[in-house]
């Protein structure tokens, strides 16, 4: 049998004992006198989901935060590699020591609780002894970018350490950037992989999610890419460019600008535009159509015109409330968004998109071009009933009304 590293057995137990039948983990023996004395984690029952919280002490303070299980896992070991000596990990299931030397060596002692109807035993059904795998507690999501493997922007980007650790305070964005590659990987079939694949990110910002796409389509999957980041700040137009020289990256370039008004290229393969507020996502899929881009992908944010134009008098008792109003606003100006992309050609599909900068969950819009268009008579209906008139419409439709297909 494979024995396993003290570490990976380390996970096992964290991976097993995280849930409502821990009772606690003790971090203990600080490394550095002036940090943290101590931590402890347990279990906490929020709006009906387990989550952990973890009690930092500082002399006579505490300190409270909240984690997921995925982050009080990264939360222990990381404060084991660098923070704490001595951890006690205490469940219902049984109950684990770890030790970790001066020079970073790490053992583990645990003992098993005998049979108390609340669980297995420690070592028995589940065992921790080396070599053992906890199949039906290995619940570890298979990212596309693994932990524990270093990736050069994600270090630079503060998201990992430089062995390749999660940077407990960014593992949402580590989520966020392995959810937008599973977006990619969908589409795949969608890009030659015999010539060149242009591909235009308006709104880059930090560009986390750019680096991400062009290391996974070029490093790991190997497509000839040609990726060009827009945005309208030049900080940090200039921080990406060095970055991607930094890195090699001859085909990842930078540029300030609105996508609206860039014409350094006369087709583009895909478009993604993220967060592009209000209306600038409507240039942004115009403009995506009229280069005939194969694949879009659009997570919108801050719909403010169709929540100025909105009115119907049969909604009007819903529509009163400013919250609600706001959010029938915002769906409906994806959909219409989704079904005028339609009417160009695309099949359209909106699906839930992680992002932990504006609202911890948003809409992708996400088009791929097939050639044939949709009837619009409903859509049309629609906007006439609600009183809408979408930027986007006005801009693929400059002629006069959306024309249904006969």
């Amino acid at each position: 049998m494979t024995e396993i590293s003290e570490q990976a057995r380390l996970r096992q137990i964290l991976e097993f004992c995280l849930d409502k039948d821990l009772e606690r983990i003790l971090l203990s023996n600080p490394a550095d006198a002036d940090a943290f004395s101590k931590s402890k984690l347990r279990p906490l029952l929020l709006k009906g989901e387990v989550i952990f919280q973890a009690e930092e002490q500082r002399g006579k303070q505490a300190f409270h935060k909240n984690l997921t299980k995925e982050e009080a896992i990264l939360y222990v070991e990381n404060c084991l590699s660098r923070d704490f000596r001595q951890a006690e990990i205490t469940s219902a299931n049984g109950k684990a020591t770890v030790l970790v030397s001066k020079k970073g060596k790490m053992t583990i002692k645990t003992r098993r609780h005998p049979e108390n109807g609340k669980g297995l035993a420690f070592g028995k059904e589940k065992t921790f002894s080396k070599g053992t795998q906890i199949l039906a507690h290995n619940r570890v999501k298979q990212y596309i970018l693994k932990e524990n493997i270093p990736v050069p922007f994600l270090v630079d980007l503060g998201v990992m350490n430089k062995e390749g650790r999660i940077i407990t305070q960014k593992y949402d964005k580590f989520r966020q950037i392995n959810r937008f590659l599973e977006f990619i990987q969908d589409i795949l079939p969608r890009l030659d992989q015999q010539r060149e694949v242009t591909i235009l990110d308006f709104g880059c910002g930090k560009s986390y999610l750019t680096f991400a796409m062009y290391y996974y389509l070029r490093e790991l999957k190997g497509y000839d890419v040609n990726i060009i980041g827009l945005d309208l700040k030049t900080d940090v137009i200039e921080k990406c460019n060095h970055l991607a020289v930094k890195y090699g990256y001859e085909k990842l370039h930078f540029y300030q600008g609105d996508i609206a008004d860039y014409e350094g290229v006369s087709s583009v393969d895909m478009v993604v535009t993220l967060q592009a507020c209000d209306t600038a996502t409507d240039y942004a899929l115009a403009k995506a159509v009229e280069w005939g881009a194969k694949v879009i992908l659009s997570v919108p944010c801050c719909q403010h015109e169709v929540n100025r134009q909105i009115k119907n008098e049969v909604l009007e008792p819903v529509l009163k409330y400013g919250i609600l109003k706001e959010r029938m606003a915002a769906l409906m100006t994806d959909g219409i968004r989704a079904n005028l992309l339609e009417s160009m050609g695309y099949e359209t599909q909106i699906l839930e998109f992680i992002d932990m900068e504006h609202t911890p969950k948003n809409l992708l819009i996400r088009a791929v071009k097939t050639g044939k268009p949709k009837d619009m008579k409903s859509t049309v209906q629609l906007m006439k009933e609600l009183h809408i008139n979408p930027t986007l419409e006005r801009l693929l439709y400059r002629e006069g009304e959306v024309q249904s297909e006969s």
